[in-house]
């Protein structure tokens, strides 16, 4: 399996990849927290780049493109900033094969 994925670039393996956003985002910034945190791990650890760091010192995200990876819920320091749960069913990332 992982054969039919080693030649194809970043922009072909994302066409394959589809986000069924739900209205409710499954991880909810609580940009107050944020504030006090020094490391802005969530930042430097999405892997789809969901996290920005506002010029207020708060964070904004983005759930709509999220992979449901868990690593910004995993590195965050910083007790209550983030609230991580699955996507309501039917919601959420979908990989296709082709």
């Amino acid at each position: 399996m992982a054969d039919q994925y080693h030649d194809l670039s970043f922009e072909e393996r994302m066409s394959r990849v589809d986000f069924r956003a739900s209205e409710q985002p499954h991880i909810a910034v609580d940009t107050e927290v944020c504030r006090s945190c020094t490391t802005r791990a969530c930042v430097t650890a999405c892997p789809a780049n969901l996290f920005v760091p506002t010029a207020d010192g708060g964070i904004l995200f983005n759930h709509e493109q999220c992979f449901e990876c868990g690593t910004c819920y995993l590195v965050c320091d910083q007790s209550g900033a983030i609230t991580w749960e699955y996507p309501a069913g039917g919601h959420g990332v979908v990989f296709r094969k082709g």
